[in-house]
């Protein structure tokens, strides 16, 4: 009886939030967000094009498809919105033989997506209400999942992107999941750390086996709903960055539809959990107040400390716009589990973001590091930011790829050009857009030769809006 007293008050508690926060919406400004305008304005259709021109040579060595995620509102509501939020769109670039086989974008077919464009939902189970799916594509066990973090189970994609499925890895999983998985190149299994918008006392670490079927998800013991969207791992730990971006119910009850903000009393930490360790155990370690969205990779150092390579920011969500607060700067954090301390070192303060490396690099000490340009004021539209760069880590040198005025690119995915290549040996594929025609390439460099003109250009069309993370799915 107690348990469902609990229950029914919890969930009476729930629909009064959903009340006030509906009616605090509606009187929210009514402004477009800068996140739906320019540059970031959705797409409205769905296309399937064979035929798109190429500058250059693809290689004939890349066969596959280069798929990408990315917020794309088929009836977006300007009150409250925040550029992670929206309908999902993958976008997909299929190459074989040294041709482009198809583009094709679809939407992710939630329930909310599905209504307003007038056709049935993707099929399989749902986990609470929400169930947009919008921020990256990874491959699990040979299948691509298209994922989010802190809500919906992931969508099983065919190999067209026609059929989708909401699948919760054949059944074994049972909470939310990350947008960020990273595989270990050694075991195949993918680490995650998951958290719940709901749950303010506990992130999980989950591990999801070669074959694609979660093998270990244990709770973390947390305080105020951190927001978690990256993680890493060694040879020796999952690791946990636990900074002060966290669930804000005043975000919620004033209406908006982005709930985390920056919150000064909560504790900043990095998290060393080892891979298949009690969670009690965890070594927690100070690091100064900052956020990280993205970590290029991690790994075991001399004494015990791990060395961890990120993209940090002095604060996040702590002003009143919709926007960032300060510019992100790679950084190298030293992790000390034996003075419970974090060491962070500037490696570059230009304003940057999504950093890649060669994954199969993983968990190891890497060399080179792959990041795109981003205005320092800034800007949501992106003005100014037509770079790539390729830091080495063992020189301290940094080289630029400028695509030039007007050409602004998205995060590279790094491709090797065998198995057995060496780091770096290979190419570097990402989306650019061309802001002056409204049109997109998708650009293959050769990653040794990095600031040479690219070696093939893909022309798709039509602008695809600056999406958030993608990867590149080899053929069979």
């Amino acid at each position: 009886m107690a348990n469902l007293v609990r229950s029914a008050v919890r969930v009476g508690a729930e629909r009064a939030v959903e009340v006030i926060a509906a009616f605090n919406r509606r009187r929210l400004p009514k402004a477009d967000s800068p996140f739906q305008v320019g540059i970031h304005a959705p797409m409205r259709a769905e296309l399937t094009l064979g035929d798109l021109a190429v500058v250059g040579s693809i290689p004939r060595g890349l066969n596959g498809r280069y798929l990408r995620m990315g917020a794309n509102s088929v009836d977006p509501d300007p009150a409250g919105h925040h550029w992670f939020l929206g309908d999902g769109m993958v976008h997909g670039i299929a190459i074989q033989g040294g041709t482009v086989r198809w583009y094709r974008n679809r939407w992710i077919g939630s329930r909310t997506a599905a209504a307003a464009l007038g056709r049935p939902a993707a099929p399989g189970p749902r986990r609470g209400r929400n169930d947009t799916v919008n921020t990256n594509v990874v491959d699990f066990g040979g299948r691509a999942f298209a994922l989010v973090e802190a809500g919906s189970f992931p969508v099983e994609l065919s190999e067209t992107l026609e059929a989708q499925r909401y699948n919760p890895f054949d059944g074994t999983l049972t909470g939310s999941f990350t947008g960020h998985p990273h595989r270990d190149p050694l075991t195949g299994e993918q680490h995650a750390i998951a958290y719940d918008g709901s749950i303010w006392d506990s992130v999980r670490h989950v591990v999801v086996s070669a074959a694609g079927r979660v093998v270990r998800d244990v709770p973390i013991a947390v305080q105020h709903g951190p927001c978690i969207h990256d993680c890493a791992f060694t040879a020796r730990f999952a690791i946990v960055l636990d900074l002060p971006v966290t669930f804000s119910m005043r975000a919620v009850l004033g209406g908006h539809q982005f709930p985390f903000r920056w919150n000064p009393a909560h504790h900043a930490r990095v998290g060393l959990l080892l891979k298949a360790g009690d969670p009690d155990s965890i070594i927690w370690c100070d690091v100064e107040p900052c956020f990280v969205f993205h970590v290029a990779n991690a790994y075991d150092h001399e004494g015990g400390d791990v060395i961890l390579d990120v993209i940090a920011y002095a604060t996040m969500f702590a002003s009143a716009g919709r926007g960032l607060d300060a510019i992100g700067r790679l950084e190298r954090w030293t992790v000390q589990p034996s003075m419970r301390r974090v060491s962070r070192r500037v490696i570059d303060a230009t304003a940057q973001e999504f950093p890649r490396i060669d994954e199969r690099r993983f968990g190891r000490r890497h060399r080179y590091l792959y990041t795109v340009c981003v205005p320092p004021d800034g800007n949501p539209q992106l003005t100014g930011a037509t770079r790539l760069y390729k830091h080495d880590m063992q020189a301290g040198s940094r080289h630029v790829h400028e695509f030039g005025d007007g050409h602004l690119p998205g995060e590279f995915v790094f491709v090797p050009r065998t198995q057995e290549a060496e780091e770096d040996d290979g190419w570097l594929l990402g989306l650019v857009i061309n802001v002056a025609d409204d049109t997109t390439d998708l650009v293959i460099l050769d990653a040794r030769d990095f600031e040479a003109t690219p070696v093939a250009t893909i022309r798709v069309p039509h602008r695809i809006p600056p999406g958030f993370h993608g990867n590149w799915f080899p053929a069979e």
